[in-house]
């Protein structure tokens, strides 16, 4: 048996999978998260740490054979301090979602092209070396402490990798998204530590994807794989293969392709480790939303809305809309990187929820749209099909994304494909084939609406840049 723990933006899943690659047993625990001031999106550390436990010890008396191996996939630009020699936080880890280094980033524009170039990543504060230097300045303490060698500052999945091996380590996947690593050397850059000062022995050594990281708990079994939750989806989707593309759409949503063994820097996106273990690295070139499914959730707060009555899906199916809805309650990330800003409503009429919510996600469709022509624009070439996997991989939303793209979209019978690349890294023997039931969208034949449509989705989006 091998043992996936996915851990995401709400919630942490378990799942068990044989050596055949079926699923045996699954389960999920959520958790909060904390909205304390504009642009501050924290959560519990201690929390998620706890619901992994809970979840490794239900799946292990759930497992009629012995577990061979854990992996652990984790959303990734998540970051906190905790106390080296206890393993505990000294301060909420701040999400991925949170922007309160605004100010940091604004200050340090000029360093932006370097930074680029030295890390494959745009100077944002969705990234770890703004959110360090934000924390240091609003808690001095910090500073000296970390100085010392008495605390840590590391990603979500650094501190839960050290909690549950007694081992500090971050791996490849998810240092490449601190703004600290050298992506040409995959080694934390002095310049960049100087730059946000932060002190090296502060950070967690850096090791492969694919890596022993010590044994879990009290369990014999070992912890042989830590990844970041989109470049696993990506690798479950079929991604070990050079020039593969994907797209992966949960809380947030990314479009991946598989760059090969060196990185590639493309204008607005990101460079990204995909995969490592101790002969190679394999690049990832990589367009993130930063509103996906968190998007509906937003406007379940403004519109009044249930939760168990959005269903968005059957909202968005017989609704039309000639406007433009983007939310700024996240800023937008790829390709264009705007923090936060208040929403824009085009032509909508607000009177009708419907309507707002079928805009919302066409800004999806729309991202994703200007991501990929970035992407084959710069690669010269096109993706006969590309697949889409995740919880929003919804059939209104995949079909709006055929149309402005003129590509087939492919959606695969399972949806959770972040586990499945985690299992595959982990048994290496695992023969993947795509389904007869796969679910297949093809572009809409009325081009002139959706010309008209990106038209007018790229007047107002200028209107931010």
């Amino acid at each position: 048996m091998y043992l996936i723990i996915d851990q995401g933006t709400s919630s942490t899943k378990a799942f068990l999978f044989n050596d055949r690659g079926k699923i045996i047993y699954n389960n999920k625990i959520k958790h909060s998260l904390y909205n304390p001031s504009r642009n501050h999106i924290e959560c519990d550390a201690v929390e998620i740490l706890n619901a992994c436990i809970v979840l490794i010890k239900k799946a292990v008396k759930a497992s009629n054979n012995p577990i061979l191996s854990m992996g652990l996939s984790v959303q990734r630009s998540t970051f906190l301090f905790w106390d080296k020699k206890r393993i505990m936080p000294i301060t909420m880890a701040l999400s991925w979602q949170d922007s309160r280094s605004n100010d940091i980033v604004e200050n340090l524009k000029e360093h932006s092209t370097w930074l680029y170039k030295k890390t494959g990543l745009p100077l944002s504060p969705h990234f770890g070396g703004p959110k360090y230097l934000k924390m240091i300045k609003e808690l001095p303490s910090l500073k000296k402490k970390i100085a010392n060698g008495n605390i840590i500052f590391g990603t979500l999945s650094s501190y839960i990798t050290h909690a549950l091996t007694k081992k500090l380590a971050i791996d490849h996947s998810i240092a490449s998204r601190t703004l600290l690593l050298d992506i040409n050397t995959c080694d934390w850059s002095d310049e960049c530590l100087d730059l946000f000062e932060i002190p090296k022995l502060g950070l967690p050594p850096i090791k492969p994807t694919n890596y022993n990281y010590g044994k879990i708990l009290d369990y014999k079994f070992h912890l042989n794989c830590v990844i970041g939750d989109q470049q696993a989806a990506l690798i479950g989707q079929n991604g070990f293969s050079e020039k593969s593309v994907g797209m992966n759409f949960g809380t947030s949503a990314s479009i991946l392709y598989n760059s090969g063994d060196n990185p590639q820097i493309i204008n607005g996106l990101i460079t990204s480790i995909l995969f490592s273990d101790s002969n190679k690295k394999t690049y990832v070139s990589e367009g993130t939303i930063n509103a996906c499914n968190s998007l509906f959730y937003y406007l379940e707060d403004i519109l009044n809305i249930e939760h168990t009555q959005m269903r968005w899906d059957k909202r968005c199916k017989n609704q039309d809309t000639e406007g433009i809805f983007i939310s700024g309650f996240s800023g937008i990330a790829a390709p264009y990187w705007v923090s936060g800003f208040d929403d824009i409503y085009y032509k909508i009429n607000k009177n009708n929820k419907n309507e707002i919510i079928r805009a919302g996600m066409e800004s999806i469709g729309f991202l994703v749209n200007d991501i990929i022509k970035m992407l084959t624009k710069s690669i010269s070439m096109n993706f006969p099909i590309i697949t889409a996997s995740g919880g929003g991989s919804r059939d209104s939303l995949l079909q709006f994304i055929s149309d402005l793209t003129g590509q087939i979209i492919r959606r695969p019978k399972i949806r959770d494909k972040t586990a499945l690349g985690v299992y595959r890294i982990l048994n290496s023997n695992y023969n993947y084939k795509m389904q007869d039931k796969d679910k297949l969208f093809e572009p809409s034949k009325d081009r002139d609406k959706i010309t008209f449509k990106i038209k007018q989705w790229r007047e107002i989006i200028s209107s931010l840049k």
